[in-house]
């Protein structure tokens, strides 16, 4: 019998391998299993027959699970891989053409019996697709689509597509704030769709934090370098700084501090709450934060990710949670979100499975 054939037993060795990696968020094997209780009602029920409710059920793992992973990121494509670990399913990882090296140094960490249940490759072996149980897609609107044609119908399909993110800064006269949102900002370059694009901040200090936050932006680029960008994405962020420049230039309503002699990072202040999506690589817009916050974000509710809130309070988090985002959290948190997260607003591992329940003889 295998030394993994039990979701505890999993859950001790994943979590051991987690612990190299600090921004899976270092989650305990108590953690696993309570993620599996919470999603699928006990922390065994994928081990056999279990209660539920009036009678038992046993959740059912596909034996096989298809990974398209994309590069921005590397969190996603590991708590993806993490999950279908746990579940006990063998692993496709469709990795990005360039590769994704956290992939491969996480399944270096791990056990050889559960590293022998993940297969990598950068193209898609013609075989991996007809033989899944389940899809699980990170990518732009073009390959969540090419996939979804492509599973057969009644094969769980979990897609996780383009989204953006903002911050929220209700109340910070000191500032304190400010690094918090540079790192929000820099991290993996705005590539990812927890990625700030803009910050909505408490109108008396928004041009202030705008000024605070370029001060910041720069330290960051001091210790954390921006990756490099092609010309097409500097051609982008200089356009777009020639626009601002201009504006800022005959309108006080407008501000912008840019990197010296480089595009590693531009914060702009605009007196404007309609929501600015920016053409990323640590571009970030500040805004004030308008009285009917709804209305400013509205053209990109249906793809909102997450909100960062300062402070993170239990009242502010209430009065942001019907705005369509599927994770609130601290500013500075943004970049790491938990295992537990319902990302895109659905249980990552209760989709995944196929459920049997069994009415016992009185």
């Amino acid at each position: 019998m295998s030394a993994f054939a039990s979701t505890a037993a999993r859950a001790h060795a994943l979590a051991a391998a987690a612990a190299g990696f600090p921004f899976l968020g270092a989650p305990t094997a108590g953690d696993l299993l309570a993620v599996v209780e919470r999603e699928l009602g006990h922390a065994e029920i994928l081990d056999g027959f279990r209660p539920y409710a009036s009678h038992k059920a046993h959740a059912m793992a596909p034996a096989t699970i298809l990974h398209v992973v994309s590069g921005n990121t590397p969190h996603a494509a590991l708590q993806s891989l993490l999950r279908g670990l746990l579940l006990g399913a063998h692993n496709f990882v469709k990795l990005p053409s360039r590769g994704l090296p956290e992939v491969a140094a996480f399944v270096a960490a791990l056990p050889p019996e559960l590293a022998a249940r993940v297969e990598t490759s950068p193209a898609l072996p013609p075989e991996w697709l007809p033989a899944a149980g389940a899809v699980v897609v990170f990518g732009d609107d073009e390959t969540i689509a090419f996939f979804r044609r492509q599973t057969p119908a009644g094969i769980p399909f979990q897609p996780h597509g383009h989204r953006v993110s903002f911050g929220v800064v209700f109340d910070d006269p000191d500032f304190q704030s400010v690094d918090a949102a540079a790192r929000d900002v820099s991290l993996y370059d705005q590539q990812g769709c927890l990625s700030p694009h803009a910050l909505y901040v408490a109108r008396p200090i928004a041009r202030a934090y705008a000024e605070r936050l370029a001060a910041a932006m720069a330290a960051f680029q001091a210790h954390t370098p921006r990756g490099p960008i092609s010309t097409g994405e500097h051609a982008a962020i200089a356009s777009l700084r020639t626009n601002y420049s201009f504006r800022a230039a005959n309108d006080d309503r407008v501000a912008l501090w840019t990197s010296p002699d480089s595009t590693d990072w531009t914060v702009i202040f605009e007196d404007d709450p309609w929501f600015a999506t920016s053409p990323l690589n640590r571009v970030v817009f500040v805004k004030p934060l308008p009285d009917d916050l709804a209305a400013a974000i509205a053209p990109v509710r249906p793809w909102l990710g997450a909100i960062g809130l300062w402070p993170a309070t239990d009242d502010l988090a209430t009065r942001l949670a019907t705005l369509g985002a599927s994770r609130l959290c601290p500013l500075g948190r943004m970049q790491f979100p938990p295992f537990t997260w319902h990302a895109e607003g659905h249980a990552p591992l209760a989709s995944l499975v196929r459920w049997v329940d069994f009415e016992s003889a009185p």
